[in-house]
């Protein structure tokens, strides 16, 4: 009976080192464990004191491994700081991406690379989907995740078409791409407006308003008035600016410091 308990008691503090999303759960578990301890005839020696320790205990931090910019990875750090989640950043410089050995450790020659304990995962994308299924920022069903992979997919249109205006076309594209600009953020706000709720599926913010905050906060830089038509969009622009670890983020110097793109174009 002892092996049994400290069995499930190794298992809970396993199990909630590796997804701090079911803490209360864990909490609960190690309770009932406590109470069946209490009524077995332990020496106080072979009493769990790290029970409850090891339920405290923050969770080890992701890792992300990426140039100094914001790039690819800013709706992943606001994603983060909102969900209340540790961030661990190995800055790569450009001559040490030129060696080589880091890109050619890359599954796809690209960085970020993301890490989450023995997962290891590439493309920005992937990495908020798993952010978004591990910490319930995917939908309250199958429903609602598909049509935030939609929504995700539509974002992500936008940002290539962003992405090709910064590093290809600043000079010749900038103003062509701007007059267009609200032919896109228009059904982005058509979605918000439907909605209701303020976010884009459901009743609850997901990996893709992560995604598109972080977009339109790239935009605003690029054209400070390209909210200003559409209000549902810049309300939800502004609600998200306003969640208190998403504002201690972006006012944080480590933040501001960063560029938005690696050219310094923005």
């Amino acid at each position: 009976m002892h092996a049994v308990v400290y069995s499930c008691t190794l298992c809970v503090r396993r199990e909630h080192e590796h997804d701090s999303s079911e803490t209360q759960r864990l909490k609960g578990a190690a309770r009932s464990l406590l109470r069946l301890h209490s009524a077995l005839p332990f020496k106080q020696s072979q009493q769990p004191q790290t029970l409850f320790f090891s339920l405290r205990k923050t969770m080890a931090p992701y890792t992300l491994t990426y140039f100094a910019v914001k790039g690819r990875c800013g709706a992943l750090k606001i994603m983060l700081a909102d969900l209340g989640q540790q961030l661990k950043e190995n800055l790569v410089t450009f001559d040490e991406w030129m060696k080589g050995d880091l890109k050619n450790s890359c599954v796809f020659g690209q960085l970020p690379k993301f890490e989450d304990g023995d997962l290891v995962l590439y493309q920005s994308n992937a990495m908020l989907r798993h952010l978004g299924r591990k910490h319930g920022a995917y939908g309250k069903n199958d429903s609602e995740a598909s049509l935030i992979d939609m929504m995700n997919d539509g974002i992500e249109d936008l940002r290539l078409k962003y992405i090709k205006l910064i590093y290809q076309e600043y000079e010749t594209g900038k103003d062509a791409y701007i007059k267009d600009l609200p032919n896109h953020l228009s059904k982005f706000d058509a979605v918000l407006a439907k909605n209701k709720s303020g976010f884009l599926v459901g009743d609850k913010v997901s990996f893709a308003d992560y995604n598109l905050f972080d977009l339109m906060l790239n935009h605003k830089v690029l054209s400070p008035t390209c909210l200003d038509s559409f209000s549902s969009l810049k309300g939800f622009v502004d609600t998200m600016s306003a969640r208190s670890k998403i504002k201690a983020l972006l006012e944080s110097d480590d933040f501001k410091k960063l560029p938005i793109n690696g050219n310094g174009k923005q």
